[in-house]
């Protein structure tokens, strides 16, 4: 038995469903938070339970769940979608084997994600489940689970992206000195620029050398391990197609309509544009945009409204595990942000550093808090305080200091199982299938992440 099937064992033995590990981190996390902050003023557990069920239904966060289940749902829509499904067709047509379709999926999603994180989640797990229907229907052997850890890895590369939360707030003026409360040394304060210009961070040369290098090492040790591993047969359920009705009466035509679906698609597309065109422009792509533009492509692409609502019939259920499984993450980083667990982790990191030394233990903070708040977003709002503080009173240039913050979020992706919840509803696939060969990826992605930051 080789390493990857001996860790594909020992997972399917040891990691629950996504959900029953939600539930233990929240355990966990709970505990932590009361052994190592229980002797701080006015911590108890009763406070702990307080900030936990606080957390769960923040409204902001409520918010960004909804968008997520918006990007699964309307992706999937969209992909039911009669245009959506020949072009994807085409474009596994050039995959006929298993090291082809780990190469075609891993180089695509990752190319997409760096653009766009959203994106890049919903077209990874899209991509998978078609190569799945390409074996299926050609008949040709793969080993999906590996094809599934293919469609995942766009979330290794995405705050290092154009999207990363980090490095794109960090470019607003004024942010870095927000992030601070009012207590802080005025010296910390004075000493903070207005902005880190993303020509420093995202685009910057280096980092965008570290991407390429993973564009490349990614998609070769998912070749290597396609040819170590065993392929099979797949068996892929198949779409529901919606029966034809013999009989249109009254009302029903407009249901059935071209052309009320067509005025409505093009109302909704003027309204894109309309209210986008300036932040396109600039490159920026967020939820709320990504949401709205999917959801004038689905109404356009499908043939009626009929059609978008039977395939919607369809989708709505993979959206089931993320609409339970947010509040729980949520508690947690509640929990993290207002018992200060988070600062006490980053601070422990940070007074160990040096100069050389402090972009790697950011790195790995960052990692270790990504597990238990899986939202970069949020977890940057903690966070990055202790971070800039840090990198100003060691010397270390914020550039540095927010890129590795950026890498350690990003790369424990490959081990937590929450973002991948969309591509397992897409897929089919369980988290216990993927996490053995995304955990290698994890390992690759860290040795490349660790060695640009010392030679930066």
């Amino acid at each position: 038995m080789n390493i990857s099937q001996h860790i594909e064992q020992v997972f399917k033995k040891l990691i629950p469903s996504p959900f029953t590990l939600a539930v233990l981190l929240s355990f966990l996390t709970i505990l932590i938070a009361f052994i190592f902050t229980g002797d701080k003023s006015g911590t108890s557990v009763l406070n702990i339970l307080s900030y936990w069920q606080e957390g769960m239904w923040n409204p902001p966060l409520l918010v960004f769940a909804v968008q997520m289940m918006l990007i699964l749902v309307l992706g999937h829509v969209l992909v039911l979608s009669r245009p959506v499904a020949w072009l994807t067709r085409k474009l596994t047509n050039i995959v006929n084997g298993n090291t082809s379709a780990v190469i075609t999926v891993s180089v695509s999603t990752m190319l997409v994600a760096f653009f766009n994180w959203g994106l890049g989640l919903i077209f990874g797990a899209i991509m998978a489940r078609k190569v799945g229907e390409a074996a299926r229907d050609r008949n040709f052997e793969i080993n999906y689970p590996l094809v599934g850890a293919a469609g995942y890895v766009g979330l290794m590369v995405w705050h290092g992206g154009i999207s990363g939360s980090a490095p794109l707030k960090a470019s607003e003026s004024g942010h870095l000195s927000s992030l601070f409360s009012e207590g802080v040394r005025a010296t910390v304060l004075n000493s903070l620029p207005d902005t880190v210009p993303t020509s420093t961070t995202i685009f910057a040369g280096w980092n965008l050398l570290l991407f390429i290098i993973l564009l490349i090492l990614v998609p070769g040790l998912l070749w290597l391990i396609s040819r170590k591993t065993a392929t099979s047969r797949i068996d892929l359920p198949r779409d529901k197609q919606p029966g034809k009705n013999i009989l249109i009466e009254g009302a029903e035509r407009m249901d059935h309509s071209i052309w009320l679906k067509a005025i409505f698609g093009m109302l909704l597309m003027a309204a894109f544009f309309a209210s986008y065109s300036g932040d396109l422009l600039k490159g920026n792509l967020t939820p709320n945009m990504l949401n709205f533009f999917m959801l004038a492509l689905c109404i356009l692409l499908h043939s009626s409204f009929v059609s978008f609502l039977n395939a919607l019939d369809e989708a709505i259920g993979g959206a089931a595990a993320i609409l339970i499984q947010f509040p729980l993450y949520f508690g947690i980083m509640g929990i993290m942000k207002e018992t200060g667990l988070v600062g006490d982790i980053a601070q422990f990191f940070s007074s160990m550093a040096t100069d050389v030394s402090l972009p790697v233990f950011t790195f790995f903070s960052a990692a270790l808090v990504n597990i238990f708040v899986p939202s970069g977003g949020g977890q940057w709002a903690i966070q990055g305080p202790i971070v800039l503080e840090s990198a100003l009173n060691l010397g270390v240039p914020l550039n540095k200091a927010i890129m590795a913050f950026a890498y350690g979020d990003q790369i424990t992706n490959m081990l937590q199982p929450f973002w991948a919840l969309p591509l397992l509803a897409i897929t089919r696939l369980k988290a216990r299938e993927i996490l053995p060969y995304t955990l290698l990826i994890m390992l690759l992605g860290i040795i490349v992440y660790i060695s640009g930051l010392l030679l930066i």
